[in-house]
């Protein structure tokens, strides 16, 4: 299995091209899902694993990996289905994900496909598990689903969104005109912890679910007046549906009526992330999830 993703690293001249990579792995049944290869460390044969007290619930255990103690959670109890029985024949996915790294057990890994952000779209109304995708798209004409892997790492383990009294105070003293925030992030959980950061602050949010549906805002704005009127900064998650957030970036950089505008790409690719790839697009920051002080300080300095 290490050979699956052996040329990983060789793979970042997919960013800013709105492309991805999708390694392809199956929980209980046939239904198969899908990680960005850039979220992926490795992939092992299920090692033996250290059941500890306490634990939550989708925990199967720990294990020690190359001298670092690893979480290992069931995907399948974490999205509400029956665990994955015979670790002896499953797999772990090593993931870094806002500033950790965790294991996510799965039956079977299958490969790694090349796909571009526009084929990957948002859940449909009404589907299944729809609290727990943020995207599907379709390969060999089956639905794969993206999991929302960040509210599922926050019902296991929440993380806090408060900002710290001293940035609160601070805040009295910037005066953003009553203009708003864009925030462009296809997790509900995730805009809902940048509103909850924001608000602290006295900032107010305009929220987007990916970055096609933020760009379609800016322009729809920009036909009434100068956008920095209307809209303080905007933070933009980088993987989205439809449209990520380096070529929303690229987008706002080479629109005239946009091209002003403050923008800080907010993302859970912490362990991958290659910061040559922001200059490249023309955003002025680049932000981990989720340290609610660091991205209150940020918004206030751009302020």
């Amino acid at each position: 299995m290490a050979s699956i993703l052996d040329s990983v690293n060789q793979r970042t001249q997919l960013v800013g091209q709105n492309r991805l990579e999708l390694l392809l792995f199956r929980l209980n049944g046939r239904q198969r899902f899908g990680i960005n290869v850039f979220k992926v460390r490795e992939v092992l044969q299920c090692p033996l694993l250290t059941v500890m007290p306490k634990l939550n619930s989708c925990i199967r255990g720990v294990a020690h990996i190359r001298g670092q103690t690893i979480s290992v959670i069931d995907l399948s109890m974490a999205v509400g289905k029956r665990p994955i029985e015979d670790l002896s024949k499953c797999f772990i996915i090593i993931s870094e994900y806002n500033r950790s790294v965790q294991g996510f057990l799965v039956h079977s890994v299958e490969r790694i496909i090349n796909m571009n952000w526009e084929s990957i779209l948002p859940p449909p109304k009404g589907a299944g598990r729809i609290n727990y995708m943020t995207a599907v798209t379709e390969v060999d004409g089956e639905l794969v689903e993206i999991l929302d892997v960040e509210r599922i790492l926050n019902e296991i383990s929440p993380v806090s969104t408060e900002v710290s009294a001293e940035l609160v105070d601070a805040s009295i003293e910037h005066n953003t005109h009553g203009r708003p925030v864009l925030v462009a992030d296809d997790s509900s959980v995730a805009r809902k912890q940048v509103q909850r950061a924001l608000e602290a602050i006295g900032v107010q949010c305009v929220l987007a679910k990916d970055g096609r549906e933020a760009l379609n805002m800016l322009l729809e704005m920009a036909k009434n007046g100068p956008i920095k009127d209307q809209i303080a900064l905007v933070i933009s998650d980088i993987e989205m549906p439809e449209m990520d957030g380096y070529t929303f970036t690229a987008e706002i950089r080479n629109n005239p009526n946009l091209k002003d505008l403050h923008v800080i790409l907010h993302t859970s690719l912490s362990g991958v992330f290659n910061q040559a790839m922001v200059q490249k697009v023309g955003a002025n920051n680049f932000i981990a999830k989720f340290q609610p002080d660091e991205l209150a300080k940020a918004v206030q300095g751009a302020l």
